[in-house]
């Protein structure tokens, strides 16, 4: 009797176990639709395109739409022109929430050339005063360009280019010149353009006997003796 008791429990345990496992399978069947929706709206949701926002160079409302600024326009530009020739190409506002006068869809005439290929005067580029301006053979270094906002031009607005360094701090030729001239046997000059140890080895000898002032004259006037920190004179 008591085998049997067993039996009936162990029995009882297996059936309930199989209806529980049956009712996870059905409900683990149902549950992958509503999961994948429910993915789906997430994914929609973080890969939509955000709202087009507005530049500020375009918000001005008493401007003519050809008289926005190129980065406002959307232009059919023809590639394969010939370098220098002046091109006709068809522009129209980038988006319809730009707010200005006359035709959104209008004609501009430009000179074919890529914006990296447009005079320095065309474009302003950010200068860096940590190198050598006075270095021989002249230093080059890379650096980022942007074109004038009323300049129309093929390919990026922004590019690299490679400009010489030529930077000043603030030192004047002519007062170095001038202190060399009248107290540069005291050094006066060398502690003015920031060379400080020269300076002082001028002074206790004096210019070096005359000899070293003389010199100093010489460079400075000739600009082979420059500041210190490698900048150019005013």
């Amino acid at each position: 009797m008591q085998c049997l008791h067993v039996n009936i429990r162990q029995a009882t345990f297996i059936v309930l176990s199989i209806i529980i496992n049956n009712i996870n399978i059905i409900q683990m069947a149902d549950k992958p639709e509503k999961d994948v929706n429910s993915s789906n709206e997430g994914t929609r949701t973080s890969t939509a395109l955000p709202a087009f926002e507005i530049d500020e160079r375009c918000r001005a409302d008493d401007v003519k739409c050809k008289d926005l600024h190129p980065q406002c326009l959307k232009c059919d530009f023809n590639m394969s022109c010939i370098y220098g020739e002046l091109i006709t190409t068809k522009c129209e506002t980038i988006d319809p929430k730009i707010n200005c006068s006359g035709d959104k869809t209008f004609t501009k005439t430009l000179i074919c050339r890529y914006c990296y290929q447009t005079e320095p005067w065309e474009h302003t580029c950010f200068l860096r005063a940590d190198c050598n301006s006075v270095a021989s053979p002249r230093v080059y270094y890379p650096t980022n360009c942007t074109v004038r906002d009323d300049l129309l031009c093929l390919g990026n607005r922004t590019f690299t280019k490679n400009v010489m360094c030529n930077w000043t701090g603030g030192y004047r030729w002519t007062t170095a010149l001038i202190l060399s001239i009248t107290l540069g046997g005291f050094g006066a000059d060398r502690f003015y353009l920031g060379h400080w140890q020269e300076g002082i080895g001028k002074l206790f000898s004096f210019g070096g006997l005359g000899v070293w002032t003389i010199i100093d004259v010489i460079l400075i006037s000739l600009h082979y003796l420059g500041p210190a920190d490698g900048s150019l004179y005013i």
